[in-house]
């Protein structure tokens, strides 16, 4: 049953990692709420206020084009979650690049969330939450594409900065013509437009990114990544302790099962994770 609290507001951030948020929609969001308010205790980076750090487009994930029109996806309603159970009823969402969040460059924020696979070299920089997915590579072409899983080692591909898959691709697909881009969306819009072959972001975004594309796009196959999915605190957070209790709770209650069921399958659009053909490296 959706919440019927009246709470302060989420407020959301204009599109730089250190601009300034704006009020938007009262409530949080269209998110279900689970468990009990107000159970756990932490002193938030900005006093009265849960700050996250996100990176769009993320079909799924945080469902809207700006910061300003999210009210729902599976990572906001998880952290619009832990928020709750913190007892904090104003969500602030502020979009950063990939690159600055894995480089531990945000200021003044609790936690990102942006599907980031756990590594030994960005522990150095930034503290990882609890992991709350288990993460794998999925591939997108256009539609009427014959491309396969001996075609791809040749093909255009395109992938995003700051991730995982840049070193992975140039290790693991050496013969590839490999396009790097600062986001998913200018990677797709390089997709549609036939200036690569095919894209590898995480299966997830590409599952919500190829169900939004009206037809244009499609799932060809998956790599799995053997990486653990979770967010990011600032170095030495003192909340860590305090939010990886609440992720870890949300696991064991069922919190988090229910939010990929209620966010992400519609997000995919009838595709699912267990329908994507898994490729071999």
């Amino acid at each position: 049953m959706k919440n019927k609290l009246t709470f302060m507001g989420v407020a959301l951030a204009a599109a730089t990692a250190f601009g300034a948020p704006t009020l938007a929609n009262e409530g949080y969001g269209d998110c279900k709420l689970f468990g009990k308010q107000g159970t756990e205790k932490t002193e938030t980076a900005v006093p009265g206020q849960f700050t996250v750090i996100i990176n769009l487009p993320a079909v799924g994930e945080f469902n809207g084009d700006t910061p300003e029109s999210i009210t729902s996806g599976r990572e906001f309603c998880m952290a619009v979650n832990i928020a709750y159970r913190l007892g904090i009823d104003k969500v602030v969402l502020k979009n950063a690049s990939f690159d600055s969040i894995v480089a531990g460059q945000n200021k003044d924020f609790d936690i990102a969330l942006a599907l980031i696979s756990v590594t030994e070299p960005r522990k150095k920089v930034v503290d990882f939450s609890t992991p709350y997915a288990h993460g794998a590579f999925g591939l997108a072409t256009r539609a009427d594409s014959v491309l396969d899983e001996a075609s791809v080692k040749t093909a255009k591909l395109g992938t995003q900065a700051g991730t995982i898959m840049v070193q992975w691709a140039q290790d693991t697909l050496p013969d590839t013509k490999l396009s790097v881009f600062d986001d998913t969306g200018a990677m797709f819009t390089a997709l549609a437009a036939g200036n690569v072959d095919v894209v590898m972001t995480d299966l997830s975004v590409v599952l919500g990114q190829v169900s939004n594309s009206g037809g244009k796009l499609k799932v060809v196959g998956q790599y799995p990544s053997g990486r653990d999915t979770a967010g990011i605190y600032p170095k030495g957070s003192a909340e860590k302790p305090v939010v990886d209790k609440i992720i870890a709770d949300m696991a064991a209650d069922g919190t988090l099962k229910a939010l990929e069921t209620e966010y992400l399958a519609p997000a995919w659009g009838g595709l699912t994770p267990d329908g994507v053909p898994v490729w071999k490296n």
